[in-house]
């Protein structure tokens, strides 16, 4: 079932690459007690994902957390180091908390997977964004497959 708005985010184990390495979080602790702009793509590296999605959310980070947001993340299912890895090609650095979610255990969780397996690419994310206050969904931009329009950092931006 599809998480929706008032919904608390599931507890799953989240992932990501700080200045110790590798780590790990539950989402409980990721989202306590702060704003977070939370936005889920397809795939590290992938066209959309990589010329529009992630690039909207560089560039407005300042403008959001400007608007309260406390942190920016990204969720692929994609493990850690390519996530780390792309969001250092993609100028991410200090800006989004870029977290891997390879096994798609937040993807399940949040009823948001996307079967991609004819295309070669498994099962992944559907693309979308949220915005989780204190473990708790206020906004929620679930895009249609293949089309890029309510997800984007400008969306967010309006929604705030």
């Amino acid at each position: 079932m599809t998480v929706k708005v008032g919904d608390k985010v599931p507890s799953v184990t989240l992932r990501y690459i700080g200045p110790e390495g590798v780590q790990q979080v539950s989402s409980d602790e990721f989202f306590a007690g702060k704003k977070v702009a939370l936005f889920g793509v397809p795939g590290a590296f992938t066209r959309t994902c990589s010329q529009r999605h992630l690039p909207s959310y560089v560039t407005n980070a300042a403008a959001l957390k400007a608007k309260g947001v406390d942190t920016i993340a990204c969720i692929a299912v994609n493990d850690q180091f390519v996530m780390d890895a792309w969001g250092k090609s993609a100028g991410a650095e200090g800006k989004i908390v870029m977290l891997g979610d390879g096994s798609g255990e937040f993807a399940h969780a949040i009823g948001l997977e996307l079967d991609r397996v004819k295309e070669s690419m498994g099962i992944r994310t559907q693309r979308y964004s949220m915005l989780v206050d204190n473990g708790v969904i206020k906004v929620l931009n679930i895009e249609q497959p293949g089309v890029y329009e309510v997800s984007s950092a400008e969306a967010m931006l309006k929604a705030l």
